[in-house]
């Protein structure tokens, strides 16, 4: 894109309203619009103007696609977006957990290593506890109907 300082990247918000607007096809108003209800959220110059990114420019194209080609309803357009930044953030996630199994498995192959070597390695049960606390009588003494209790448990 042209102008893209070598700085910046995709999600850098570096192009003023107007310049957005024109790499869009879209009327500054649109854009001012689309910011309003959600659409597309552009960051802010320290002055509050907003600053547009590359990507931000993308998502206003394919905005204009959705509407005018497939004939989606800002509200439908909107709910897509959300959806596919669903998408994006479950998929960056997937990628961490699978890496972080990966790395797990790497560590635990190499203890089995060591332990079949050894033999220092027992197997573990593992189990899950559940502990369900239930409200009880004040600690300051028995109900006034029962005797008091010694430390014996002789009343």
């Amino acid at each position: 894109m042209p102008g893209l300082p070598s700085w910046a990247d995709e999600d850098t918000p570096v192009f003023v309203i107007s310049i957005a607007a024109e790499f869009s096809g879209m009327h500054a108003q649109t854009l001012r619009s689309y910011d309003r209800i959600g659409l597309v959220r552009p960051g802010r110059a320290s002055g509050g103007g907003r600053r547009y990114s590359v990507r931000d420019i993308a998502l206003l194209r394919e905005v204009q696609r959705l509407s005018q080609e497939e004939g989606v309803n800002l509200a439908g357009i909107k709910r897509i977006i959300e959806l596919e930044r669903e998408v994006d953030q479950l998929t960056d996630r997937l990628a961490e957990v699978t890496d972080e199994l990966a790395r797990t498995q790497a560590r635990l192959q190499a203890l089995t290593d060591q332990g079949g070597r050894r033999g220092d390695l027992l197997p573990v049960r593992r189990t899950q506890s559940v502990v369900v606390w239930q409200p009880g009588r004040r600690a300051a003494g028995p109900p006034a109907d029962e005797p008091p209790v010694d430390d014996d448990g002789a009343q």
